[in-house]
Order: structure tokens, then C-alpha cells, then sequence
């Protein structure tokens, strides 16, 4: 369980917050909407507090 955790959870869990904040960078070089540009910042802390979660969880398993 442990290595699924920390070889697929985590990865897709950080390349998710790297992928939205991207997109976030993009809409806001390129004049965009200033409500996407919130709604991707919404979603950006949802998914990063969701990496954490994932990652300690990770940590928890791997240490019991």
C-alpha cells in the first residue's frame, strides 16, 4: 500500500497543483478573465491541501 501511495498518489497529487497553478500562470500572462483566474486559484489551494493529505498519509503508512 505504501508503494502505490508514494509512487502513483503523490506524484499525481503534486503534478495536479503544478498543472493548475500552469494554467492559473497562463490565464493571467495572456489577460484573462480575472473570475478564472479565481477560480483556478480556489481550486489550486483545494488540491494542494489535498497533497498534503495525500503525502502524510503516505508518511503515516510507510512509518506504521
Amino acid at each position: 500500500m505504501s508503494s502505490f501511495m508514494s509512487h502513483y498518489m503523490v506524484p499525481i497529487a503534486i503534478g495536479a497543483v503544478a498543472v493548475v497553478l500552469l494554467l492559473g500562470l497562463i490565464n493571467m500572462t495572456r489577460g484573462g478573465s480575472p473570475n478564472t483566474s479565481q477560480k483556478l486559484m480556489r481550486l489550486r489551494v483545494l488540491l494542494q491541501f489535498v497533497a498534503i493529505v495525500v503525502i502524510m498519509g503516505t508518511i503515516w503508512i510507510m512509518r506504521g
